[in-house]
């Protein structure tokens, strides 16, 4: 996230397309790790409005990717 370490950013989710969907995404750096970070306004059964949040470190992303064998590879042959 470069100059302010241990913060993040929340964009509105306008492509919202039902209420299980985000309301805001964004990402975040907390200690070095960078995260994707996911938002929804829920009301609280007293009907106090709050955030509820969702971190997911973004390397799962890549590792996943890393773990998907190469087929074209020329040595299976």
């Amino acid at each position: 996230m470069g100059d302010y370490p241990n913060s993040g950013v929340l964009f509105k989710n306008d492509k919202k397309k039902n209420e299980k969907n985000r309301d805001y995404q964004g990402n975040a750096e907390i200690d070095g790790v960078a995260y994707w970070v996911s938002a929804w306004i829920k009301t609280g059964k007293s009907g106090v409005k709050f955030m509820s949040l969702s971190f997911k470190p973004k390397e799962r992303r890549q590792e996943r990717a890393q773990d998907v064998p190469d087929y074209n590879d020329d040595a299976l042959f």
